[in-house]
């Protein structure tokens, strides 16, 4: 398992903007994580008082990136800079997330893996309900 802390060493969220509060188990191919934060009002990605179910994707995101690093042969710094270039397939089952108490479920599996992208699946579920799932298109900086 890795805390919050050590998770922020390896992806590029940090401060209220790491989503991910530990990671419980990985392999090569997934992930699987856990949060609690979208309960809190101080949260980065609240409008309004409110913390949409769109942003379960950036838990995703996050999920996927932090896999990423783990995946690698040597998971001591980030692998490689990207950004999320497409969502598809994404389904959302709520509308909203901040009311919902206890944690978060996150999971990420990698389906594709090339020098110029990663694509992932993931799914967020809360109390074994699904709240959304989809597939995510990382485009990765020339070198990565």
């Amino acid at each position: 398992m890795i805390e919050r802390d050590a998770i922020m060493k390896l992806i590029p969220h940090s401060g209220s903007m790491c989503v991910i509060d530990r990671a419980l188990s990985w392999d090569g191919d997934e992930i699987r994580c856990e949060s609690a934060n979208h309960g809190d009002v101080h949260h980065p990605l609240r409008r309004g008082g409110i913390l949409s179910a769109v942003h379960l994707i950036e838990y995703g995101a996050q999920a996927a990136a932090l896999h990423s690093v783990l995946a690698a042969s040597a998971p001591t710094h980030i692998v490689a800079t990207g950004f999320l270039a497409s969502v598809r397939a994404c389904d959302l089952h709520v509308e909203r997330i901040d009311n919902l108490p206890g944690t978060l479920q996150i999971g990420a599996s990698r389906e594709i893996r090339s020098s110029e992208a990663l694509m992932y699946r993931f799914e967020i579920s809360h109390q074994e309900r699904s709240l959304c799932s989809g597939r995510l298109l990382i485009r990765l900086a020339p070198g990565g």
